[in-house]
């Protein structure tokens, strides 16, 4: 599926910078924090000719789960290094030795390689690649063939999933402001709903059932986990997929994510999409976004729907 160029919309009478009925928008509020719409979306290519507008209405959401429904990084971060050390993962510290202390993920690491490296699996292949695999008491010397590498990697991230699990039924994790909320406005307004996670389905299950409640989570009108489809963010699939299921043109739905992988997964399948940054991607750019926002607390359904009917589809 081809990506969608995209424009704004900007007729003299029509400009959202100067909506007085969405106060949270206007130019002068600091929550809005981009640049005039002129400058919000970016071209993939000059353009020389513009399609005739194409009336865009809202019709599907589609959130992110970690950073948007949940600021999870920290809570990942924790439970990777609670596996390390369970399983006393050691990575060479030299070519001829290993370093006496487990592997531990600093907070300053894993906020910049949480959004370099998507999906779990995916992360520890990467940085064992990089830094070379590591001894354990899985394999007291490094694995050294595909599939030893593949048993250790399946076993690392089953036990960091269930860690995750007894982290999230802790009663401690809230979700993120405004999100509950504005779920809730969507499905009165006649929404669809949507959920596309990187992360491993059982987790994100148990992330749903806690944060969003059973009866939110069950009434979702589609949900898609890292184990759904065969690439992770920032491929597109996950997003091709969702649209597909939800019967959905991609000019009316409008994807909620944090980072700019999430981003680069939304456009990639011909997505508008918003940002909701957390501490760890605030400093992204984002300058393919639709908007970007702190967060969900002052962001209302009729703001996001009067954005997607901004986009034009240009050729």
């Amino acid at each position: 599926m081809a990506s969608l160029s995209m424009m704004l919309i900007s007729p003299s009478n029509s400009s959202l910078s100067s909506h007085s009925h969405t106060p949270f928008l206007h130019k002068t509020n600091p929550i809005f924090m981009q640049k005039p719409f002129s400058t919000n979306i970016k071209t993939t290519r000059k353009l020389s000719v513009l399609v005739s507008p194409v009336s865009a209405a809202l019709h599907a959401l589609i959130f992110d789960c970690d950073g948007v429904i949940l600021e999870s990084e920290n809570l990942h971060r924790q439970a990777y290094n609670d596996a390390f050390a369970y399983f006393n993962v050691r990575c060479p510290s030299s070519a001829s030795s290993f370093s006496a202390e487990t592997l531990n993920w600093s907070l300053e690491f894993y906020d910049v390689f949480q959004n370099q490296v998507g999906g779990g699996k995916p992360k520890m292949r990467w940085y064992f690649k990089e830094h070379g695999w590591p001894t354990s008491t899985v394999f007291e010397k490094p694995p050294e063939d595909n599939e030893q590498r593949e048993k250790l990697v399946d076993i690392l991230q089953d036990w960091k999933t269930e860690r995750y699990k007894e982290i999230i039924k802790s009663g401690t994790v809230q979700p993120r402001p405004g999100v509950l909320r504005l779920m809730d406005e969507a499905r009165a307004a006649g929404k669809k709903l949507a959920v596309c996670s990187a992360a491993t389905k059982s987790s994100v299950v148990l992330c749903l059932e806690n944060l969003l409640g059973i009866e939110r989570f069950q009434s979702l009108d589609c949900f898609l986990a890292g184990d759904d489809v065969k690439l992770k963010k920032p491929d597109p699939s996950i997003y091709i997929t969702a649209i597909e299921r939800l019967g959905m043109s991609e000019k009316d739905c409008l994807v909620v994510e944090d980072s700019v992988i999430g981003l680069q997964a939304a456009t990639g399948a011909g997505l508008a999409c918003i940002i909701t940054y957390t501490s760890s991607t605030a400093d992204q750019d984002f300058k393919d976004a639709l908007a970007k926002f702190p967060d969900l607390s002052e962001v209302r359904l009729n703001d996001l729907e009067e954005l997607l009917q901004n986009v034009v589809i240009a050729n």
